[in-house]
């Protein structure tokens, strides 16, 4: 049971459903990401605060650990092998490596050729890494937007690797706890999706949350 409290964060903000937000987490800070409303999927991406060049690897993370999931105890990796953050708490208990974020393109595919224009997580990251001071900091571009996580996302995998956008998992208040092992951006997306069953057809704000190491 977590001993953190709201009072003692130093940073508490909210994101909005269907935005993005960026954010600097320092080594030994815990950054939490809570589900407000239940079964928003928020799509995420970590990057080396000091080298861009250094960010979270989906295929490290999985291969490292023999899963696809993540959960408490889980560990992500970045391209060059190091522990980047560490799930210390975990009230929703598996999160989608897989999924990707969806996309103009994905929309087509998944949905219909008039769903083109709806707006997507990559046009979130696409408008983060343009224009936010921390991505202009570090020199991002679209070529950065690697394979995300989405945290509170259900997305099964089946006997023949069929990937399945499943109704979530999550609910009101969950939330994950990531233990940052270097100092860390974050770019995340609120997904706007309304089309996929994973954020119930409505998506929904998050509240991001920082505490000093103890």
């Amino acid at each position: 049971m977590t001993t953190l409290t709201i009072e003692n964060a130093v940073l508490n903000e909210v994101c909005p459903s269907g935005e993005s937000w960026m954010g600097k987490v320092k080594r030994g800070q815990v950054f939490r990401i809570l589900d407000l409303e239940g079964n928003q999927a928020v799509d995420t991406l970590f990057y080396n605060a000091h080298n861009a060049s250094e960010r979270y690897s989906a295929s490290d993370t999985i291969c490292r650990q023999q899963q696809l999931y993540l959960e408490k105890n889980s560990k992500l990796y970045s391209n060059l092998g190091h522990v980047m953050l560490t799930i210390v708490d975990d009230t929703c208990g598996r999160h989608d490596t897989l999924g990707g974020a969806c996309a103009a393109e994905s929309n087509c595919v998944r949905y219909s050729l008039d769903k083109r224009h709806m707006h997507s997580c990559r046009d979130n990251f696409m408008h983060a890494i343009a224009h936010h001071p921390y991505s202009l900091e570090l020199g991002l571009t679209k070529r950065d937007i690697t394979s995300n996580i989405n945290f509170f996302m259900n997305v099964p995998v089946s006997a023949n690797g069929d990937l399945h956008f499943a109704d979530g998992i999550s609910g009101a208040g969950k939330y994950v706890d990531l233990r940052a092992e270097m100092d860390i951006v974050v770019l995340i997306s609120n997904c706007p999706q309304l089309n996929n069953p994973c954020n119930a057809y409505n998506p929904t704000p998050i509240r991001l949350l920082v505490w000093d190491a103890a």
